[in-house]
């Protein structure tokens, strides 16, 4: 799976601040930090995880909330292993 570096950038940034399986977020939280230009490609990279399966999206009363998919934490830890060296 090729996925470009802005989708890794989310992935290491939700690996990073543990929000894996039952602690979400807000998408708007997850690409916060990104440059201001590329938010638009960031919440379609964000859409795009969650149609691969990496990232789950949790519906909430208060809004939609992500956090990466516990089942498939190696995969995206090899991943950002490949995208940080």
């Amino acid at each position: 799976m090729q996925l470009d570096d802005l989708k890794l950038t989310i992935l290491e940034k939700l690996y990073r601040a543990g929000i894996i399986g039952e602690r979400h977020t807000t998408i708007e939280s997850a690409v916060r930090g990104l440059p201001r230009h590329l938010k638009g490609d960031a919440m379609k990279a964000v859409k795009d995880l969650i149609k691969e399966g990496l990232i789950v999206p949790k519906p909430t009363s208060y809004g939609m909330q992500i956090s990466l998919n516990p089942n498939k934490v190696k995969q995206i830890r090899a991943l950002i292993g490949d995208f940080s060296n």
